[in-house]
Order: structure tokens, then C-alpha cells, then sequence
């Protein structure tokens, strides 16, 4: 059913529990076509650009990594302080992507829901943003159009506690020399490929943790 997590249970040793939206890609593999992953994408109105994935360290392209937690398969766990974003699949496994971190991605940590998801976003700046460079006040009453130029991207995930909207988004950015990096602003961004392909495997209402110290720092 659309809207809900699907859990399917492995039957047998080895076998991938199936978690997230019904007709999701299949997940990358050893034989993983990334010139085709990270190709120019057309998407309604708007192509996102191929990302030169050569030049990154490939930690950060879309892969399926060992990964033990104790939260339940189909949760996304956010690492800031390694740029990287974790969707649990269950059996100790993980599909990885790379994120880039700006200063709002360091100020909330905890546990959330994804309660909008939003294609072709439209942004509209904090009024902290503001503050520091008010040419952005025309942005504040309509927001920036979606488009190839939106900082939001082509997807934007709004994290919500309750009836509360911690501000924190999981979106795509139109700077994808970003990922693997601090910035200057920002929440959780990813590269326009990879935020569609996490948007189009996680429903409403996914649990998100976002952790708020580094899990390789030394107790």
C-alpha cells in the first residue's frame, strides 16, 4: 500500500528483508551501473545534471554497506559528522549515501518523522539567513521557484517532532562539489540523483535519527 512501510520478513539465510515504497529500484549491487546512476536525469519540467561521481571518494556514491543498529529496518539514521546518510534494511545491511553538512546540519540531533515530502521544492530562507545577507527578502513571502538554480534541489524531506517542524530537511543541492563536506549553510544535502532515489524508496512518516556526536569519537 502507497504511504506505508512494507517489511517483509527473509525466509531464508541471506535473503535481503524488503523495506520501503512498493516498485523502488532494485539496490545497488556488485555489478552497480554508476555512469548510468549519476547520469543527466530528466525530471518533469527540469534535467538535473550527471555528476562527475569519478572525482569523489567512492564512499560516498549510492552503495549497500555492513551496518549494525539497533534501530528497525526502513529507518534513516544521519551521520553529519562523516557525511553520511544510512537507510536501514534489516540482516545488518544498509544502503549508504554521501551528504554534505552546513551549519544547520550540526545545530538538531534526535529522533523525527518525515511528515512532507516534496518534489521541485520551493525554498524559502531563514530568517537568520536573512539577517546576514537581506538581498534574500524578496525570497521570504513567495520562496525561491523550483528549478535547476533552488538551493533545495529536485527533492526536500521536512523532518517534523509531533505537531513541531524542527526546521531539518533532507534535500538535494545544486553544488555537488558539496557532498563529503562542511558548508556554509544548508541541512542534510545530497546530490539530485541520490535525494530522488532515497525519495522514492522511503514513505511518510519513515523514522529519521540524526546523531548528535561523532560515532568514531573517542568516548
Amino acid at each position: 500500500m502507497t504511504g506505508s512501510v512494507l517489511l517483509a520478513g527473509a525466509a531464508l539465510t541471506g535473503c535481503q528483508t524488503v523495506v520501503g515504497l512498493p516498485d523502488q529500484a532494485e539496490l545497488p549491487d556488485e555489478n552497480f551501473d554508476y555512469a548510468t546512476a549519476y547520469a543527466e536525469l530528466p525530471d518533469g519540467d527540469f534535467t538535473w545534471p550527471a555528476v562527475n561521481y569519478q572525482n569523489f571518494d567512492e564512499s560516498y556514491l549510492r552503495q549497500v554497506v555492513e551496518y549494525r543498529t539497533r534501530e528497525m529496518p526502513g529507518t534513516i539514521i544521519v551521520d553529519p559528522y562523516n557525511n553520511y546518510l544510512y537507510w536501514t534494511l534489516g540482516n545488518k545491511k544498509a544502503l549508504r549515501y554521501g551528504i554534505g553538512v552546513g551549519r544547520a546540519g550540526f545545530a538538531w540531533n534526535g529522533e523525527a518523522l518525515i511528515r512532507v515530502k516534496r518534489e521541485h521544492p520551493i525554498w524559502r530562507p531563514p530568517r537568520e539567513m536573512i539577517a546576514r545577507k537581506p538581498s534574500l527578502e524578496r525570497y521570504w513571502e513567495k520562496g525561491f521557484p523550483p528549478g535547476l538554480r533552488n538551493p533545495l534541489g529536485a527533492r526536500a524531506m521536512d523532518l517534523w517532532q509531533g505537531s513541531t517542524d524542527t526546521l531539518y530537511r533532507i534535500h538535494g543541492t545544486n553544488q555537488p562539489s558539496s557532498i563529503g563536506k562542511s558548508v556554509s549553510s544548508g541541512c542534510i544535502r545530497m546530490w539530485q540523483q541520490d535525494v530522488i532515489d532515497l525519495f522514492n524508496r522511503v514513505p511518510l512518516r519513515t523514522k529519521v535519527v540524526v546523531l548528535g556526536k561523532d560515532p568514531n569519537a573517542e568516548a
